[in-house]
């Protein structure tokens, strides 16, 4: 393998490794980005990785031994790193500006449909409640006015803390009341 490939080769190792510290560690090496222009980790890393191994690869195909040799390995190296640098600075900057939901609230609990786990006394004790929120399903404590059996679907009517629901136990169509229900 000619000196000149191996070159390359480090040159494209230094970009994943450039890339590894980015994903993994980026707020380590914070002192390289400078705002949001097009110099960040992600685009040295992308322009490095892909200028190594792509002049690797022509180096060896073209049999270096010259410098016009190294000279166009190198030419190639730079045609294949603007456009992957330009395409990481596209995918870095859309990850960044990504549209997420809102983080769920207290006052997201309130009306939604739940499933008791384990049964709920009546009164000021707890039992716990299944719910979905978000497509996520989250066990609460639960209270209620009246005894709720393990099993029992209930709907949320008031959140008093961030772990804690008070339940109203809803009737399917075949089912009759709860005894002192109206």
């Amino acid at each position: 393998m000619a000196t000149a490939t191996v070159v390359f080769l480090v040159i494209g190792a230094v970009g994943v490794a450039v890339l590894a510290l980015a994903l993994l560690g980026g707020e380590l090496m914070s002192f390289l980005h400078f705002g949001d222009g097009p110099v960040s980790l992600e685009v040295v890393a992308g322009f490095l990785g892909a200028f190594g191994f792509a002049g690797a690869i022509a180096a060896e195909l073209l049999g270096v031994g010259t410098s016009g040799a190294i000279a166009a390995a190198s030419a190639i190296g730079l045609v294949a790193a603007v456009p992957t640098a330009w395409f990481a600075l596209r995918l870095s900057r859309a990850a960044r500006t990504m549209h997420t939901d809102a983080t769920p609230r207290r006052q997201d609990l309130v009306g939604s449909i739940g499933v008791i786990v384990t049964s709920v006394p009546a009164g000021t004790g707890y039992g716990e409640v299944r719910i979905m929120l978000g497509g996520q399903p989250i066990k609460l404590y639960a209270r209620s006015d009246h005894a709720i059996a393990s099993g029992a679907h209930v709907f949320v009517v008031e959140a008093p803390s961030d772990t804690s629901v008070v339940v109203e136990e809803t009737l399917r169509v075949d089912e009759t009341p709860h005894p002192g229900k109206v």
